[in-house]
């Protein structure tokens, strides 16, 4: 059985950072959502405070992403920063396919607007099609590295 660092090491540097982003966006959305529903308590949702939560869960997620990645480039210094064509065309193959959230999200925020609905389900949602759009991204890209990619 090979053990998970070796496994690790095997993996190009750009299918590594995918899996970073794809775990800790999950996980950032995670704590946010425990804390705002903890919060909740018998309050609505659109009356608990969730600026700073979200805050902290994006500011959290951004560095946790830097030192993870820093980490697994220190695993494996030799193809850290080392990207072919291939990477390149699976990296931007990822971020078109995850843009497609980041796209829902702003149309689902606009309509939220002009509905006038409450700032926190517009904020909400946005933040959500950010996760969401990290998650897509990220899956498309290790799809591509473990299934196989062709470019059209």
């Amino acid at each position: 059985m090979m053990s998970p660092l070796l496994y690790i090491q095997g993996m190009a540097s750009e299918e590594k950072s995918a899996w970073i982003m794809g775990l800790v966006a999950i996980a950032a959305y995670a704590v946010y959502a425990v804390i705002i529903l903890g919060r909740a308590g018998q309050t609505p949702l659109a009356q608990v405070p969730y600026a700073a939560p979200m805050l902290w869960s994006i500011g959290g997620a951004i560095l946790a992403n830097i030192v993870l990645r820093v980490a697994a480039a220190a695993v494996s210094p030799g193809d850290a920063g080392r990207k072919d064509q291939r990477d390149r065309e699976i990296y931007r193959f990822g971020e078109h396919i995850g843009q497609s959230f980041l796209v829902i999200g702003a149309v689902a925020a606009l309509l939220m607007a002009m509905a006038d609905w409450d700032r926190f389900w517009i904020a909400n949602a946005i933040y959500l099609a950010f996760v969401l759009s990290a998650i897509l991204g990220s899956v498309a890209k290790i799809a591509a590295y473990r299934w196989g990619f062709q470019p059209w």
